[in-house]
């Protein structure tokens, strides 16, 4: 027997020099709430391929267009916990330091040729792929630009290469892109466009500007909306007063940081914790002390038990539904034109954020799914049936996994149905009409104005 001498491990599992974590192997899904695995989830580490269930079809039916919503890749945190030093990540996009892609390299080539492409108003000054040596806050990482890569990837191999949505010879009229005013999202989508259409030519790319992280262009005013956002925040402000074991971690860390509580708390310590655990980089330390994992499995298990109470309470369901309407309306309607023959659009893509998927999510009913994960994708995919040509149908899928039928609208119809689908007809009366019946109402325009029953 060889014995390896090994630095002394504290009780806290850390190396008390490099204080680094070594990520283990997620194989199983634990039974019980686990914060340390649901962050790895979130953090979506780019590692093994990922199995998908997009393009399932039975042989005689036909893709005819796809609409996929993103949220941005893994980015550096927006806020900063005070009086500590901010993680030291490194966004400067190097092909030889993991995580990587093999075509990394070729992307930050073909972004630098940018100049020929039609970017909306504010886009055009954004930059397309991150490049500082310490990140900026909120900006994409080396991580968040190969999420994406791997993304545009899988989709090339079965949307292209399988179901040849597109031709090769496709025109700027068959893409809709659309993404927010920050360089996270944008980054995002060319990531993601890189390696769904390789060495796409900058002429035919048209990036629309979307000024609302709810994508909801010129049909914003809903007072109705704004009113049931400001419930859930209540609810959400008196489930945390409720939790005295993630009050006294907030007293805890405020001491160890030297600041009032309510400042602590204030600098939203998640967000940047998040960020220092999926990049493997040691908790921030002071003088007094350092924050631990023992902090950071309280706040994200009051976390997760604040997006499941969020679930059951209703207040988050009826922002939902108005916050997404717009959108949902957007698609529906795109995908009538599709069904009908148009050619036009047959491929959109959305750069969003978690902001933008979870009310999606929970407007259509899919109560099951996990927050946003860095660089989730919602994919709705229209086919017609080969044998009836008039028939349409969709597929929904949440990070490759099938959830046609986990939504409200498409529920029962599973149990009646042989086809793996959803008619196209049931999310249109969905969209157009089931939405407003919880508001006593026919439209959004009134139900943007009346409370829920």
């Amino acid at each position: 027997v060889h014995l390896i001498p090994v630095n002394p491990v504290r009780e806290d599992g850390l190396n008390p020099k490099s204080r680094k974590r070594i990520m283990p192997d997620l194989l199983t899904e634990p039974p019980a709430i686990d914060p340390i695995y649901e962050a790895h989830v979130y953090c979506n580490i780019p590692s093994i391929a990922e199995r998908s269930m997009e393009g399932h079809a039975p042989h005689y039916f036909k893709l005819v267009s796809v609409q996929v919503l993103i949220r941005h890749g893994d980015r550096y945190p927006l806020y900063a916990i005070p009086k500590t030093k901010r993680p030291d990540i490194d966004c400067m996009l190097v092909p030889s330091r993991k995580p990587s892609h093999p075509q990394l390299e070729a992307f930050i080539k073909h972004m630098s040729k940018g100049s020929a492409a039609q970017m909306d108003g504010s886009l055009s000054s954004l930059p397309h792929f991150p490049s500082h040596s310490l990140c900026e806050m909120g900006e994409l990482t080396q991580t968040g630009v190969v999420q994406h890569l791997r993304n545009g990837q899988l989709l090339r191999e079965i949307y292209i290469n399988k179901h040849k949505l597109l031709p090769g010879d496709w025109t700027a009229k068959q893409l809709h892109l659309e993404t927010t005013g920050k360089s996270r999202t944008l980054q995002s989508a060319l990531a993601l466009l890189y390696t769904f259409l390789p060495d796409f030519d900058w002429k035919k790319i048209n990036m629309r500007h979307q000024w609302s992280t709810i994508f909801c262009s010129g049909s914003c005013d809903c007072p109705m909306r704004n009113h049931y956002l400001e419930e859930e925040q209540r609810r959400q402000y008196s489930l945390r007063v409720k939790n005295n074991d993630l009050e006294k971690i907030y007293v805890d860390m405020a001491k160890i940081v030297g600041i009032p509580t309510r400042q602590l708390r204030a600098s939203n310590p998640i967000d940047s914790l998040l960020c220092y655990f999926c990049h493997n980089v040691s908790f921030p330390c002071t003088k007094t002390g350092c924050i631990g994992m023992d902090h950071f499995k309280v706040i994200k298990r009051h976390q997760l038990e604040d997006e499941r109470e969020r679930q059951e309470k209703k207040l988050y369901f009826l922002y939902a539904l108005l916050a997404t309407h717009p959108l949902l309306n957007q698609t529906a309607n795109r995908l009538q034109r599709i069904a009908e023959g148009k050619k036009e659009e047959v491929f959109v893509l959305y750069s969003a954020h978690d902001v933008t998927l979870s009310p999606v999510l929970s407007a259509l009913g899919i109560t099951e799914a996990r927050f946003p994960r860095f660089a989730a994708r919602l994919v709705f995919e229209l086919w017609q049936d080969g044998k009836r040509p008039k028939e349409h149908f969709i597929r929904i899928l949440y990070n490759g996994a099938d959830v046609t039928f986990q939504t409200s609208f498409c529920k029962d119809h599973y149990k009646r149905s042989s086809k793996p689908m959803c008619p196209l007809e049931k999310f249109v009366n969905f969209v157009k009409r089931d939405m407003f019946l919880i508001f006593n109402s026919t439209s959004y325009y009134d139900a943007c104005r009346r409370r829920a029953l």
